[in-house]
């Protein structure tokens, strides 16, 4: 099941991990992504750090963590597509996975359907 949070991330975790986007509404604000700078495999956030940086034809804007852990996997094709995020945002345009430190951060996000119905509003 995925999470959001109000800066338009989510996160699908499975167990103690869970990869981490953005929205396709975030990716559609955003417009054609250029470029993403990419978090090092192993670095360690808490939630609300930034994740990393995503640079569009618009402007460059930080992604933040929705939890707290450590980053174990890299969204490789990223490197050479970034243009992924804008494809399939939810989907393929996935940015890391990350090892939760705290399963209970989950809970402080929204649920798909809150998420939709907030999106609509800010949109």
């Amino acid at each position: 099941m995925k999470r959001f949070t109000k800066e338009h991330e989510w996160i699908e975790a499975k167990g103690d991990t869970g990869k981490v986007g953005i929205s396709d509404f975030a990716q559609d604000q955003l417009g054609d992504i250029v470029y993403i700078e990419l978090p090092d495999k192993g670095k360690k956030l808490k939630k609300g750090d930034v994740l990393c940086t995503i640079e569009s034809v618009k402007a460059a804007n930080d992604i933040y963590s929705p939890v707290s852990g450590e980053v174990i996997e890299i969204n490789g094709d990223l490197d050479a597509n970034p243009e992924l995020i804008n494809e399939d945002a939810e989907g393929k345009g996935w940015i890391v996975e990350i090892k939760l430190s705290d399963t209970s951060e989950l809970d402080d996000l929204m649920t798909e359907e809150e998420y939709r119905k907030y999106a609509k509003e800010e949109g």
